[in-house]
């Protein structure tokens, strides 16, 4: 049985203190979880230090945002994998559409993260796909999508796939207070299941975590979650108070 991941993206949200606050009040409500489930917080990169020392020694996992396929080197303004693990971080999120279309991240570009990552000790990489609504409107949601699947994993070897977290966050749903219905979001995450079935193995397909993101909140995460394929949720808005992010938990619980 597949375990259910709640990862909240705080963004460009929080300077440290802020982020500290509210690390600690998630990190003193979630002491005991069932075994299937895992808590996982993303807090901005100047946030990382202290936000490692509250979620220090408690179930959470401590993720970034983002980072550089090069190790070191004349990048202005990136972040390296060994720096990110001097935090203590223990996964990264990759190929996120803000990413896409703010930074100009191919799938190229994403591929070269996730094979850079995988040769670090980070235990999982969200790797983020989905459609923008011109492409939905068009019919090419399942086109797009598993494009981006086919060429984000691009060389990824099947025993590393076990890290690889797969996200569907149709851009459409993202801030906007829309989601997908969870009809939508499963027709999505039972083709993207398929997909890696095709390039990987049965196997691989019935164990890979496939999360959802797309304004997420304490209304719709259980109905959400109840779809055979949605193993999960990246969240944005939602993760952002204490409250509203243990809300979510407690209704998947």
């Amino acid at each position: 049985m597949r375990k259910t991941f709640l990862a909240g993206n705080w963004k460009m949200h929080y300077t440290s203190a802020e982020a500290s606050i509210v690390a600690k009040k998630i990190a003193t409500e979630v002491k005991t979880l069932k075994d299937d489930v895992v808590i996982m917080i993303t807090p901005p990169f100047t946030a990382l230090s202290k936000v490692s020392e509250c979620v220090k020694g408690s179930s959470i996992l401590l993720g970034a945002q983002n980072m550089s396929y090069m190790e070191s080197g004349a990048r202005t303004s990136e972040i390296s994998p060994s720096m990110l693990l001097e935090f203590g971080v223990e996964y990264v999120i990759l190929g996120h559409s803000e990413c896409r279309l703010y930074l100009a991240e191919t799938d190229e570009i994403i591929n070269k993260k996730i094979l850079a990552g995988l040769k670090h000790p980070f235990k999982y990489l969200i790797f983020c796909v989905g459609e923008t609504l011109d492409e939905r409107d068009s019919g090419k949601t399942l086109e797009v999508v598993l494009n981006q699947v086919k060429k984000g994993l691009n060389c990824v070897s099947e025993s590393d796939i076990q890290r690889i977290i797969l996200a569907y966050e149709p851009v459409w749903a993202i801030g906007t207070g829309k989601t997908a219905t969870k009809e939508e979001a499963e027709e999505v995450h039972r083709a993207i299941r398929l997909e890696i079935m095709k390039l990987y193995s049965k196997s691989a397909s019935d164990n890979i975590i496939i999360q959802y993101g797309g304004s997420v909140n304490s209304n719709n995460v259980k109905e959400l979650m109840n779809e055979p394929n949605i193993d999960g949720a990246l969240i944005g808005g939602a993760s952002l108070k204490a409250e509203s992010f243990l809300s979510i938990i407690n209704n998947v619980l």
